[in-house]
């Protein structure tokens, strides 16, 4: 059964409702906002359906008239006639559209018998269906191959009879006859010997095989005794400092900490001066650079008529038109290690929001793709809401507790090194951080941050090894509670996301604590895999909570991003997934090198 049929426009208002024009009841909950909030403005309306509760969801555009249709119904019933129902209230509607009008009682009628139709197709469709599944005829399993070797066999039988003395023939004793017609002279043909194995004149020759191995060790013997004589005496090189961008540089690489006489550590305090972190520096973007335009498809025609019909285009957008400039719009994508599977939605997104739409008067199509798809990525990769990190540390000291961050991630990534960034960073705004060691499984884990902290001259809070995560958080977070500290940075050990004792253990840390931030921390490196790893670390999360509302992925820190060049699609395709924000960027070695997502530099790489 349907529940709702709703049509409004893009502006977000409403022309016609059936609950309220057949005097239904309303939904519960609001599945239509989730919608818009969830596919509609984060560019995933190119799905299928989409589901909330116990209702699911499809929908279709007007894109010309700024119009969206959206069904409701029941997600345990399979109805088979909405997709036809919402392409003939599309059609019929849009004949009686008018801007300016804003009652349509008069189409309640008209959606009465729209509903009616497309029922009855449906149900003359499944009813031919049945009649042609029982009307074919039912071939056993046990009777099939008989039959297919029957069929064989007369084939070959056939051929034989067909081909009669012109194939070659196996006598009793396994030797081989030629064509008949050959001379009984001819070279070419020799006799079998009496095991019946036909004579080969490139058969395998033991003799000839070691007579070349005994050639092939005098050659390198020969070779070797030369290599000794004219080998030059060189010393062994020292290996050499590394240079960067082609200018030396004569900073200190070695940051161990020296010692003194009797063995010591002399702590030398050299993060404090490493200067402003780059997160206050404002990243300006060029606008010099010049967009390379989307080819259109290959050109088969002549310069005037391809000129001509670049410019003007069609007079309404068909799905055909749109498919050779989004197939170079994702090919591009791709190259820029934005994962296939976003990649291909995107581009059925933007094709989605522009099926229909009239072409202006000398508008390429391909511009007006690659307009659409900036505007696509722009609202994807801007947050949906705002994370002012330094604002809510301010607002939780004010309430008198710190501000807890949970870092989270795979192996490997660079999570204890970039929270020793944002620490860095954070104490540059005279706030104090305390360090929680909760990577109680890795060896080696709490040493690096225990020398993070060191350096940084900050507390840190550990227990060792072995030690259950959650306990170890909880402790800390009350430890810098009784020390008046203003934010707990809290390091965990890296996990598979198919792990499934380790997905246990953290989410048991993250419901004990209800930390303020849970922040995933992933390579810029990562191509498709970035899917698989936020996907399934959200379900995880969400699966083993032990609350109803589980806590997900609050923001992404991206690491390693100073080695991709302008392979920045693992930016887009974490965000498209989680729809989480990217707050940090980890571009470097150093403490400072840690700055904020520029999304319109990002947008213009993409599309470069």
């Amino acid at each position: 059964m349907l529940e709702e049929l709703l049509i409004f426009t893009r502006g977000g208002l409403i022309l016609w409702s059936s609950c309220r024009a057949l005097g239904a009841a309303a939904l519960k909950g609001s599945p239509i906002d989730a919608l818009i909030r969830s596919c509609l403005l984060e560019e995933r309306s190119a799905d299928a359906s989409f589901s909330q509760d116990n209702y699911a969801l499809k929908w279709t555009f007007h894109n010309d008239l700024g119009l969206v249709f959206v069904a409701v119904y029941q997600k345990i019933l399979h109805l088979l006639y909405v997709d036809d129902l919402l392409a003939a209230v599309r059609k019929d509607f849009s004949q009686i559209y008018d801007p300016k009008r804003t009652n349509y009682d008069d189409f309640t009628d008209i959606f009465r018998q729209l509903h009616l139709e497309a029922q009855a197709r449906a149900e003359d469709m499944k009813s031919k269906q049945a009649i042609s599944s029982r009307t074919l005829p039912a071939v056993s399993h046990k009777t099939a191959p008989k039959a297919r070797g029957a069929a064989a066999r007369a084939t070959s039988k056939g051929k034989d009879d067909s081909d009669g003395d012109s194939e070659h023939h196996a006598l009793a004793n396994g030797t081989f006859t030629g064509h008949q017609s050959a001379a009984p002279n001819d070279s070419s043909l020799v006799k079998g010997k009496e095991n019946g194995v036909p004579k080969d004149n490139g058969a395998f020759n033991v003799t000839k095989l070691q007579r070349l191995r005994k050639n092939d060790r005098k050659n390198t013997g020969a070779d070797n005794a030369t290599k000794k004589l004219t080998k030059p005496d060189t010393k062994k090189k020292g290996k050499q400092d590394r240079v960067w961008d082609d200018k030396p540089s004569n900073k200190k690489l070695d940051f161990t900490d020296p010692a003194d006489e009797r063995g010591d550590e002399v702590t030398e305090h050299v993060a404090l001066n490493q200067g402003e972190s780059m997160m206050d520096k404002d990243d300006n973007l060029s606008s010099d650079s010049e967009e390379e335009e989307v080819e259109d498809g290959p050109k088969k025609k002549g310069w005037f008529s391809s000129m001509f019909q670049s410019i003007a285009g069609n007079n309404v957008l068909e799905k055909s038109d749109l498919q050779p400039a989004l197939k170079a719009l994702k090919d591009r994508l791709m190259t820029k290690n934005v994962a296939e599977e976003i990649a291909e939605k995107l581009c059925e997104s933007v094709a989605a929001s522009l099926e229909g739409k009239k072409l202006g008067s000398f508008t390429r199509i391909s511009s007006t793709v690659q307009t659409a798809m900036e505007e696509a990525l722009l609202r994807i990769l801007t947050p949906r809401r705002s994370i002012d990190i330094l604002r809510d540390v301010h607002a939780a000291k004010e309430r008198g507790r710190p501000y807890v961050i949970v870092f989270v991630g795979v192996n490997g990534v660079g999570k204890s090194t970039n929270l020793a960034k944002v620490a860095y960073w954070l104490l540059q705004h005279n706030l104090t951080v305390t360090l929680a060691a909760c990577d109680t499984f890795r060896s080696g884990a709490v040493e690096q941050l225990r020398t993070h902290a060191r350096r940084l001259q900050i507390p840190i809070f550990e227990k060792g090894y072995e030690k259950d995560p959650a306990v170890v958080a909880r402790e800390a977070i009350q430890e810098a509670s009784r020390n008046k500290s203003d934010v707990v940075l809290v390091d965990t050990a890296g996990r598979m996301q198919d792990n499934e004792p380790l997905m246990r253990a953290l989410s048991k840390l993250i419901n004990l604590n209800s930390p303020d931030l849970v922040l995933f921390v992933g390579e810029a490196l990562v191509g498709n895999d970035a899917v698989d790893q936020l996907t399934k670390f959200n379900q995880k999360l969400a699966d083993l909570s032990a609350v109803p509302t589980a806590r997900l992925i609050d923001g992404i820190l991206l690491t390693k991003f100073d080695t991709i060049d302008d392979k920045v699609g693992a930016a887009l395709s974490m965000v498209y997934i989680s729809g989480a924000p990217v707050m940090f960027v980890g571009c470097g070695q150093s403490y400072t090198d840690l700055k904020k997502l520029n999304v319109k530099s990002i947008v213009k790489t993409l599309l470069k």
